[in-house]
């Protein structure tokens, strides 16, 4: 274990961008228990990026257990359908009070302006 923690400590992450998969290995190695501290020492990174990548991760994966995806599009679409709903109910209510203004009768006809 101390060999791969040195291994670690001299690998790519010490002042560079680190991989996906070695950020996913150390956010594995933070669920599995090992500490914070001794983590983000053995990978040259501070603790709290440690655990901005542990947030991440965990958040994508709640996210990939939804039901339905909200992407932008979808919340887009749903949102235009509560819209479209909301018109054709006002729609419906404006034309029962044309109807009762007009006493039942069709639009009353117009005189002309002669």
């Amino acid at each position: 274990m101390m060999t791969e923690m040195m291994k670690d400590a001299a690998g790519p992450g010490r002042g560079g961008r680190m991989s996906r998969q070695r950020k996913r290995e150390a956010v594995l190695r933070l669920l599995r228990g090992e500490d914070l501290d001794t983590v983000s020492r053995s990978l040259g990174v501070t603790a709290a990026t440690l655990s901005g990548w542990r947030d991440a991760f965990l958040a994508a994966g709640e996210a990939s257990l939804a039901t339905r995806l909200a992407t932008g599009e979808a919340l887009g679409t749903e949102r235009l359908k509560a819209r479209l709903g909301e018109m054709l109910l006002e729609r419906e209510l404006l034309e029962a009070k044309i109807a009762l203004l007009e006493g039942g009768r069709p639009l009353a006809q117009r005189r002309s302006r002669r």
